[in-house]
């Protein structure tokens, strides 16, 4: 089975995981921010879904085969220069169940990426560097199905 998002970018860019969820929140984004919403990203064999629900106020959910995780990110208010959004998401939550590539996710786990959105809003690249090398997607944006 191919690996879910946060097993590649935890592989291609590690970083330490913490006994503890850390206590912080993320700030509110502004209304019209991209993320906001939900998005599916489908693995290439078509076997496992995620979804990524992104509210407001910087929390998000996340479902991946049974894993159910929750997270507080932080993003980029606009673009740089090359497009990208850059973003901090730390799990604080997880279920302890298996993710769509079998693997665990656990509390504490940070991860940074470049979020490159298609012009319309309707999917995005999310990316380990501005380079656009080292991508995953395309999360699609699931209409209906706000957060």
């Amino acid at each position: 089975m191919k690996p879910s998002i946060r097993l590649v970018l935890s592989l291609l860019a590690p970083a330490p995981a913490l006994a503890l969820a850390p206590a912080a929140t993320a700030a509110p984004l502004r209304a019209d921010h991209p993320i906001i919403g939900t998005w599916q990203l489908t693995l290439p064999d078509g076997a496992c879904r995620e979804v990524y629900r992104m509210h407001p106020d910087g929390s998000s959910l996340v479902t991946s085969a049974q894993e159910v995780a929750e997270s507080s990110f932080e993003i980029a208010d606009q673009p740089d220069p090359r497009g990208y959004y850059k973003q901090v998401d730390t799990i604080v939550k997880d279920n302890g169940k298996r993710d769509c590539s079998g693997e665990i996710t656990r509390p504490g786990h940070v991860s940074t990426t470049y979020l490159l959105f298609h012009p319309g809003g309707n999917m995005f690249l999310s990316c380990l560097d501005r380079e656009g090398k080292r991508c995953i997607g395309p999360f699609l944006r699931l209409r209906g199905a706000e957060t």
